[in-house]
């Protein structure tokens, strides 16, 4: 199986472990229907999934099927990642009037998933380029400004095209 096969099984294991279920779990939850060995091998991409077989796993987990799907392409090591990590104990040190924004965008996700280790909070780029907005910045310039203020580490800054 090719990338992409791979990048869907990675958006299917993601959706799964967001609701806290192991493969056995889907098992046992979907009553049989979805088999642990069937869905792991969708996970890892060895086996193709229908169209009517993901409809059916986004039914059966509640969310549209293009969450399932991977973005138009798969991303290559030179696209920036599509998790971002901030410096949590790092955001807490700096001025309210630069982080103020991000501390709130930050505290709303730590509550929604129930996340409160204090250290780390991993975000999307989906995230990023709405905080961008809110900063009035390109996510690019804002990418920038976090590494400064040590938000971000300096890895997550995009490498550049030759």
């Amino acid at each position: 199986m090719g990338d992409y096969a791979k990048a869907l099984g990675a958006k299917l294991r993601g959706i799964r472990q967001q609701q806290g279920l192991s493969l056995h779990g889907v098992e046992q939850k979907s009553g049989g229907r979805w088999k642990a060995v069937v869905v792991g091998s969708y996970e890892r991409g060895d086996r193709a999934v229908t169209v009517q077989k993901l409809a059916e796993l986004a039914d059966f987990y509640g969310v549209p099927v293009v969450e399932l799907l991977p973005e138009g392409r798969v991303p290559s090591g030179a696209e920036p990642a599509t998790k971002i990590v901030i410096n949590l104990e790092r955001l807490q040190q700096l001025p309210a009037e630069k982080v103020g924004p991000l501390a709130r965008y930050a505290a709303t996700i730590q509550s929604q998933r129930g996340d409160y280790n204090g250290k780390v909070l991993s975000i999307r780029t989906e995230d990023l380029r709405s905080l961008a907005i809110i900063y009035d910045m390109t996510p690019g310039e804002l990418t920038e400004q976090l590494i400064d203020w040590g938000v971000l580490p300096p890895e997550a800054r995009p490498a550049k095209e030759d």
